[in-house]
């Protein structure tokens, strides 16, 4: 069962999107290694789905893997794979029951075997779903999403599926991983930083930014619903002069 709202969002609030950062600071500060500070960081990723259902928030994307990740240890990677596969065999099955569509953005070939197969496996079985999404944003870089996109684009005008004249935001937007998610309304960043870091640049175009000193690995619910909070306060003009 769902807790009780503390509040009320006004605000329009569809999409969520979160850079989980802290993991292995968190990890140091308690004397253990730094993927414990990862596995730790994915028992935050239900705890913090839930709150956002709470809010009837529909859509929530979680930067897991980064194309400039790959510069780190193969063990950590390893055991981020491993965490991963972890969290969709556990948690699959309660997903999908409660319609869950999960979707994965990122270039999935360079990663290894098994995990690609699990998250096809995952992304197949709840393709149906549409109560609630999960965007697992997997060997994900935003500056490679953009050129492969415009890449594909190309390819479609210079075979004359497509006139230069039809390219619009709309039409540009379906040939990104995200093709069919809303922009995201709110990004939030957790450990203290404050960057995007290559991290969904087209589709926080609009976004309100929210960056928490608190480490994901210490991102409980009550901290998600300060965040709304402040969400909530925020005068979002799009670009205009509208006063909220």
């Amino acid at each position: 069962m769902r807790k009780k709202q503390v509040f009320k969002l006004t605000k329009k609030l569809d999409h969520v999107a979160f850079i989980m950062d802290g993991n292995g600071r968190w990890a140091n500060l308690r004397g253990l290694p730094r993927h414990l500070g990862h596995h730790e960081a994915c028992k935050r990723i239900i705890e913090i789905f839930e709150t956002c259902r709470e809010f009837n928030i529909k859509v929530m994307s979680f930067y897991a893997f980064s194309t400039e990740n790959w510069n780190r240890p193969q063990e950590e990677i390893d055991h981020l794979m491993d965490y991963l596969e972890e969290f969709f065999h556990q948690q699959i099955d309660y997903l999908d029951s409660i319609g869950t569509k999960l979707i994965v953005s990122g270039d999935l070939s360079r990663i290894r075997e098994q995990t690609r197969k699990v998250c096809y496996e995952a992304i197949e079985r709840t393709k149906n779903n549409n109560n609630w999404i999960i965007n697992v944003c997997l060997n994900y870089g935003s500056r490679d999403e953009i050129v492969r996109a415009t890449k594909a684009i190309a390819e479609e005008v210079k075979e004359g599926k497509l006139a230069v004249a039809d390219i619009n935001e709309t039409l540009f937007a379906k040939y990104l991983y995200t093709n069919g998610l809303p922009d995201i309304d709110l990004m939030i960043r957790t450990s203290g930083e404050q960057r995007l870091s290559n991290y969904l640049l087209y589709q926080n175009a609009y976004a309100e930014f929210i960056f928490t000193p608190t480490k994901w690995p210490d991102f409980r619910r009550e901290k998600l619903i300060d965040c709304f909070k402040e969400f909530e306060k925020r005068n979002r003009r799009f670009g205009g002069l509208k006063n909220e």
